[in-house]
């Protein structure tokens, strides 16, 4: 089993900053690739950005390119999301989760094989 648990949500104006971590624990030996998720209440969860394991390779949603970066320290089993020039409409519960399959859609909740418990971003206007 691996736990994942996130933290740095909270409460922001719009155009500022915040930086999520997501701190995996557990049986985290070997290569797995983590992603960050968001869903907005009645809203599918819905893919923001991931990070693949080996050379990390990253893949953005259209609407957080060029705004949103996700990084990893393997060392340390943790994953960020730097979250710059914040609108409104990123507001979210957002979720990392991490994958140790092979194959399978990175862009989909469906292709990961843990979730964290969500933490909280909401940003006024």
């Amino acid at each position: 089993q691996v736990q994942l648990v996130e933290s740095g949500g909270g409460l922001v104006q719009a155009g500022g900053s915040l930086r999520l971590s997501c701190a995996a624990s557990g049986r985290t030996s070997g290569a797995y690739d983590m992603g960050w998720f968001r869903q907005a209440p009645g809203k599918e969860r819905d893919f923001v950005a991931a990070i693949s394991w080996s050379v990390g390779d990253t893949y953005y949603a259209d609407s957080v390119k060029g705004r949103f970066t996700i990084s990893r320290d393997n060392a340390k089993n943790t994953m960020y999301l730097q979250m710059n020039s914040l609108k409104p409409e990123d507001t979210a519960n957002y979720y990392c989760a991490a994958r140790f399959r092979i194959g399978g859609n990175l862009y989909r909740p469906d292709g990961y094989d843990y979730w964290g418990q969500g933490t909280q971003v909401t940003v006024s206007s």
